[in-house]
């Protein structure tokens, strides 16, 4: 019976999968992306996205929003400090914790979750897992672009031919019979 346990152990014991998504987490913030397996990606998901939100406490409890409050500052200086080191007892990379908190964090400041996006792709040709490619949401240019960019008007289609109308010199619209 399975019972009460929702954690996929993806086949592998405690510390070699905290290892593992450890290194995943590390590599898909520092490139933004990686190709895994469909079962690796959504067990990574639940465990690259806590840690961003938590890394959002340096945008959000800045110097700057202190003002001259002393109290206020150090209070702030604590909650960073808190947020980059429970980043890096998760990540274990410094410089994964320091892109993370430079070029991530400020893109995805404004956005509560779904920081990740899963797409499947093909199946693997050895042992026919599915596999996906995991990205972090606001750094694919083809879908940011995609928003940000207003759509052409649409044109009107018609199946049948329209009569063109031209203006003669004398400045009236004329309707030209259509050739056949």
């Amino acid at each position: 019976m399975r019972h009460r346990d929702k954690i996929n152990h993806l086949g592998r014991k405690y510390g070699h999968r905290k290892s593992m998504l450890s290194n995943m987490a590390a590599s898909l913030i520092k490139n933004h992306s990686i190709n895994t397996t469909l079962a690796k990606a959504k067990e990574l998901r639940t465990f690259v996205e806590p840690i961003i939100t938590a890394s959002k406490d340096n945008v959000k409890f800045s110097e700057d929003k202190a003002g001259s409050d002393e109290k206020l500052k150090e209070y702030y200086k604590i909650k960073r400090r808190n947020a980059n080191r429970y980043c890096f007892a998760l990540l274990r990379d410094k410089q994964a914790v320091k892109h993370l908190v430079d070029e991530v964090v400020p893109k995805v400041a404004e956005r509560n979750g779904g920081y990740t996006r899963i797409l499947k792709t093909f199946n693997r040709l050895g042992d026919n897992a599915k596999m996906c490619y995991m990205e972090l949401v606001d750094f694919n240019p083809n879908y940011s672009n995609a928003k940000n960019t207003p759509k052409p008007a649409a044109t009107k289609t018609t199946r049948r031919s329209r009569k063109k109308k031209t203006t003669a010199e004398g400045g009236e619209a004329t309707a030209e019979p259509k050739a056949e």
